[in-house]
C-alpha cells in the first residue's frame, strides 16, 4: 500500500503526526485511523462480493483488478488467441520506413533494384509510374493581378 514511501519521508510523517496530535492523543489517533482503514476494507469486500453474486455464475472468476486498462491491455497482449505475435515479428520497421523515405524523396524501388535496364524510363520523369512530389513555383500569366492583402497595406 505504501510502498514508494522511503524511511526518511516515514520518520518525517511520525514527527508530523507527533507535532500536530501530541504523544498523549497520538495512540488514540493511530487507533481510530486503523479501525476506519479495516471499516473501509470490509465494506470494499462485501461490495466486490454483491457483486460476484449478481453478475453470476458467468463471471465467477472475474477480477476487479482486470478493470484497470494497464492490467486489461497487459493480459490481451499475452494472449496469443489473436495472432500478435506473428504480426509483431513479421512487420520490420526499418524495410517499412525506407519505403517511405524512397517514395518521399521520389526514388523509384524497383529501378535501384533492377539496375541499369530501366534507367532510362526512370530518368525521364514521367515512365516507371513514378509521381513527381517535388514542388514547383506556378508562374502568373502577364495579365494576372497579383492577389490583394489589405491587411499587408
Amino acid at each position: 500500500m505504501f510502498n514508494d514511501i522511503g524511511p526518511l519521508e516515514l520518520v518525517a510523517l511520525v514527527v508530523l503526526a507527533v507535532l500536530v496530535f501530541g504523544p498523549d492523543k497520538l495512540p488514540k489517533v493511530i487507533q481510530d485511523v486503523t479501525r476506519t482503514i479495516r471499516k473501509i476494507r470490509e465494506f470494499s469486500d462485501s461490495a466486490k462480493q454483491d457483486i460476484r453474486q449478481e453478475l453470476g455464475p458467468e463471471f465467477k472468476d472475474f477480477e476487479f483488478e482486470d478493470l484497470n486498462p494497464k492490467t486489461f491491455i497487459r493480459k490481451q497482449m499475452e494472449n496469443d488467441e489473436l495472432g500478435l505475435k506473428e504480426l509483431r515479428n513479421g512487420f520490420d520497421l526499418k524495410k517499412e520506413m525506407a519505403e517511405v523515405t524512397d517514395a518521399v524523396h521520389s526514388r523509384d524501388t524497383e529501378s535501384s533494384s533492377s539496375g541499369a535496364g530501366s534507367g532510362s524510363a526512370a530518368s525521364s520523369g514521367s515512365g516507371g509510374g513514378r509521381i513527381d512530389m517535388s514542388k514547383k513555383p506556378e508562374k502568373p500569366a502577364a495579365e494576372d493581378r497579383p492577389p490583394f492583402d489589405a491587411d499587408a497595406t
